[in-house]
């Protein structure tokens, strides 16, 4: 029986003209496993990180009716493709640059506390300047993006992202 494989249109037209597809492994694009100090990273330090991106993000939450159990929630993150990319020309993305791509759906009977949802949107300035320092030294596609530090100081040192609230809809 004869083995057959599956690639991308992309890559198939590379492939058809003799030329190395652009995301091939040979082209050093390979991301592996990211260093133990990463392996914490949330998905919304990961968003700020990120030269690009093609979807956006709905979280809807459902907080708890008990009064005695104010910090249980239960919900899911659902991505939404978009028609266009959102390409960094310097990071760290902003975090209005950042709350552009995300909306929480909120139903519960409080108001949403960003504060009591412990890790989910997390950001970290340390963690977020040190990951783009080591995807600038690792990876060859961040190797010209500026890092602007100042950005930096519109995260907390540990705390949900900035500008939240004005995401949420009840």
């Amino acid at each position: 029986m004869p083995h057959s494989i599956h690639i991308c249109t992309d890559c198939s037209r590379s492939l058809y003209k003799s030329k190395m597809p652009k995301f091939a492994l040979a082209n050093n694009l390979y991301r592996g496993e990211l260093p133990e100090q990463f392996a914490d990273l949330t998905w919304v330090e990961e968003m700020v990180c990120a030269i690009y991106h093609t979807s956006a993000k709905v979280t809807r939450l459902y907080g708890s009716s008990d009064p005695s159990q104010p910090r249980i929630f239960h919900g899911n993150t659902c991505a939404h493709d978009m028609n266009v990319i959102s390409t960094a020309e310097l990071l760290p993305r902003t975090p209005t640059d950042v709350n552009g791509l995300l909306s929480v759906v909120f139903i519960g009977p409080q108001k949403f506390d960003p504060a009591k949802v412990g890790s989910l949107f997390r950001v970290r300035r340390e963690k977020i300047l040190q990951f783009l320092l080591w995807l600038k030294a690792h990876n060859v596609l961040y190797r010209d993006i500026p890092i602007e530090l100042s950005i930096l100081e519109d995260f907390p040192s540990d705390g949900p992202l900035p500008g939240l609230l004005e995401r949420v809809i009840y």
